[in-house]
């Protein structure tokens, strides 16, 4: 054992002697970190998940290298137009006269529009390359000229990726269509990521080309990265408008019932307030940007300040009522708490901080900035509300103010007082059938557990296509605003076979002039796996090879060339590549060709359709088989990859989390008993319901459908760190009332559940409803958060009062 308590008494010395200085402190260092606040940015959607993901490595070059709308230097808006027939002359002008509204807006900048209707225009004169050009070829030509135009224009991928799945080439008919329009942004950005959201450069652009396109008269609407992004932050801010006033009103409503004195309840509230005011001017000060992710921070740091603060009046009251002074009813309650709080704040800080070897940096954050608030609370908890209660209740003899509601919770001859002794009863009768029966719960609950789904897309974190009624029906100001993304995206995945989400690319790099490379990308496609789209044993795919067979079928003298350089005489070239590249690059098929190989001839893509009904990890799977057939270095991507890359690692990173956060907690709760009572069997006593608990969640996440994802998959190692929280209570608790009654194990079990287990539930109640109301929030992810969190936390607390005390009678049997 090590002599803590000199420590401990120099803390109390500061806290009962000098509480008036302790409390300016810590209001000067709340100053200090509220001016980090105006430091804060945002970083949201789920860019931030897939920046290391070799998928989306590959899909940037894609972007880069194969789209000039998005191109370095450029950013690239779509406009999305529907209706009844979007290839009739009023439609197709009504696009380009969308085009050259945002064209005309210095602060669109414009550096060139592509759309079907373009093309069209194009057809009918080559000559017309500007966008008012194009409106006057349009608006100058017939009806059958145009339609005539259309059929030859559908020829080409050119066009026909621009039109709807429904498009009919012989009644000349399409309901969708998408223009583009390429700014000039500095930076670049690239708005078929799969991973979206963030700061974006377009958001300025493309929320104020909303308002010009909105002034055609037409189905058009605006969509891009910097719409995506504008909808990841206001969310943000509504979720946060809709949660914590709600939140607000159940945590004040149970710390009313907790606290039942209305100067004790301001000072609880007060040191909740700076625990996030502490956390959050951190993240501003330290220039870390805030993403939806940190929302569900100030409900963890809720979580432990409440338990904190009802612990520390609770204990200070049961010294109180047995007329003990001011000062030493305080020195009594810290000396006892301030290290159960060490051990909470330990292994929480650990249950958290074991985020941080997860492969996704965004839940590395997550885990930093809630160890460092949770740190932050253990300060303001152990340190200055004792000290702010002590300078209040002296005050209030000085001025003749009354106290209001003295008595601890859970005190003996009470109500609940009588309930929290069902653990410890059952604990006296059978605790070994109890003790039997829980680790085959845990066994049958942790097995079940292995089904849990994983999961990671952008609807995790934007609202659903219809809001819930409730939220709808809020009056100002916590109405939220228009979310377009969900349903843009939704519209756009229906409507659009060349949408990512439907394809898979297979991204080609190598010297693609060797006589090989074509036959390589040919012969990859035979056969190709159960997840491909095929025709006569042969996939689906758009690369070089078809715009070459496309101008062969157009252009007799090209024919000719290909027909001389195709030695095994199979339709491919395998001889002369250079100049085949070099004659088709001079055509009028050129745009078409640089979609999918570069001007250098280094890199090629291939576009593969996939079927409806395979699964993402089917899809996934088979790419990358693909891409293997290649005898260059070919790397397959699209968002269906990118995200399903993602959803692994997050799978990876929980089990990981957990693993660690298991190890280091029960190694710290072993020396911190070895250390403070020379009994470390007592850490793996704390650790016992903590895996109970873990197991009950995991068990319940599979049972009620809910995934792994981003934020959900932080909850396991989380739920160690807030489970320690009650089950370190309990133990510390019973140790002191141990000693107290010279060893006899049942009375000081029945006084610790009456003196902590008040307090325990009180925090449970306050915590459970508090955090529960994340499930409000209108983004689908915080929402389960909110219900796995509280799901923790109510399980630790079941598991500490029920399962403990027949722990206890075990523990003491084998010591």
């Amino acid at each position: 054992m090590v002599d803590y308590q000199r420590y401990i008494d120099w803390i109390d010395e500061w806290i009962t002697e000098r509480p008036r200085t302790v409390v300016i402190a810590f209001v000067l260092l709340t100053l200090v970190f509220a001016g980090g606040l105006a430091n804060i940015s945002t970083d949201a959607g789920t860019s931030q998940f897939t920046e290391d993901s070799p998928a989306q490595a590959a899909l940037d070059d894609i972007d880069q290298e194969f789209s000039p709308s998005f191109s370095k230097g450029n950013g690239s808006t779509q406009l999305i137009q529907s209706g009844s027939n979007v290839l009739a002359k009023d439609e197709l002008l009504a696009m380009l006269e969308a085009q050259q509204r945002l064209e005309d807006h210095e602060s669109q900048r414009v550096v060139s529009a592509s759309s079907a209707a373009g093309i069209v225009a194009q057809t009918i004169d080559p000559n017309a390359t500007t966008v008012d050009a194009q409106i006057r070829t349009l608006d100058g030509a017939t009806q059958s000229e145009i339609e005539s135009a259309i059929r030859t224009a559908a020829a080409g991928p050119g066009f026909t990726g621009l039109v709807s799945n429904d498009f009919d080439r012989q009644s000349v008919s399409a309901s969708a269509t998408i223009g583009t329009v390429q700014h000039d942004v500095l930076g670049g950005v690239s708005s078929s990521s799969a991973g979206t959201g963030g700061s974006s450069p377009l958001m300025d652009i493309q929320t104020r080309g909303q308002e010009i396109v909105g002034s055609v008269d037409s189905d058009i609407r605006v969509f891009g990265s910097g719409i995506i992004s504008d909808e990841f932050t206001n969310i943000i801010f509504d979720s946060l408008v809709i949660v914590v006033p709600a939140a607000s009103l159940l945590i004040l409503f149970f710390l009313v019932f907790a606290y039942r004195d209305p100067i004790d309840l301001l000072l609880g509230v007060l040191a909740l307030v700076m625990a996030i005011i502490w956390t959050f001017g951190f993240t501003g000060l330290a220039g870390l940007p805030f993403s939806q992710m940190l929302i569900a921070v100030p409900p963890l740091l809720l979580a432990v300040g409440i338990d904190f603060g009802i612990h520390a009046i609770n204990r200070y009251r049961e010294e109180r009522v047995q007329d003990v002074g001011i000062s030493q009813s305080m020195r009594t309650a810290t000396d006892q708490l301030l290290v159960a709080f060490f051990i909470v704040t330990g292994t929480t800080v650990v249950g958290f901080a074991a985020n941080g070897i997860s492969g996704l940096g965004p839940i590395r954050q997550f885990g930093l900035i809630a160890a460092v608030g949770i740190v932050f609370t253990f300060l303001i908890f152990g340190i200055f509300l004792p000290a702010a209660k002590v300078w209040g209740d002296q005050l209030r003899i000085e001025y003749g103010i009354p106290e209001f509601g003295l008595s601890p919770l859970g005190e003996e001859g009470s109500i609940l007082g009588r309930i929290l002794l069902v653990g410890v009863g059952a604990a006296r009768r059978a605790p070994y059938v109890i003790l039997a029966l829980t680790v085959v719960l845990t066994v049958v609950s942790g097995a079940y557990a292995t089904g849990v789904d994983t999961s990671f897309s952008q609807d995790d974190f934007l609202p659903p296509e219809e809001l819930p009624g409730y939220v709808e029906d809020l009056p100002e100001p916590f109405a939220p605003g228009t979310y377009t993304v969900t349903d843009t995206t939704n519209f756009l995945e229906d409507r659009f076979s060349t949408t990512q989400g439907s394809s898979v690319t297979i991204f080609v790099e190598g010297p693609l002039r060797a006589d090989s490379a074509l036959e390589s990308i040919q012969r990859a496609n035979d056969d190709p796996p159960d997840a491909f789209v095929a025709s006569n044993r042969t996939a689906d795919a758009d690369s070089i090879v078809g715009v070459i067979d496309d101008y062969a079928a157009q252009s007799p003298e090209f024919a000719q060339l290909v027909a001389r350089n195709d030695v095994d005489d199979d339709g491919v070239p395998d001889d002369n590549l250079g100049e085949i590249y070099d004659a088709l690059l001079d055509s009028p098929f050129r745009a078409q060709a640089l979609q999918y190989i570069t001007e250098d001839y280094r890199s090629a893509q291939v576009v593969y359709s996939t079927e409806s009904d395979a699964s993402n990890d089917e899809i996934a799977s088979d790419a990358r088989a693909l891409a293997d057939r290649y005898r260059f270095s070919a790397t397959a991507t699209g968002q269906t990859l990118v995200l399903e890359a993602v959803s692994g690692t997050i799978l990876t990173s929980a089990i990981r989390s957990l693993v660690a956060a298991l190890i280091v907690t029960a190694i710290f709760l072993v020396l911190v008993y070895y250390v403070i009572e020379g009994r470390p069997s007592l850490g793996l006593v704390n650790l016992a319901p903590i895996v109970v608990s873990v197991a009950l969640l995991a068990g319940s996440m599979r049972l009620l459908g809910i995934p792994f994802n981003a934020l959900t998959a932080t909850i396991l190692s989380i739920a160690i760190g807030l489970g320690v929280d009650y089950s370190a209570h309990f133990v510390h608790r019973f140790i002191d009332e141990y000693h107290e009654f010279d060893e006899q194990l049942f009375p000081a079990l029945e006084e610790t559940v009456r003196g902590t287990g008040g307090a325990l539930t009180g925090s449970m109640l306050t915590t459970t409803t508090g955090i529960g109301v994340l499930a409000l929030a209108i983004t689908p992810i915080l929402g389960q958060f909110g219900l796995v969190v509280a799901l923790s936390i109510f399980f630790a607390y079941l598991t500490a009062m029920l399962v403990t005390p027949s722990v206890f009678v075990a523990w003491e049997a084998l010591t």
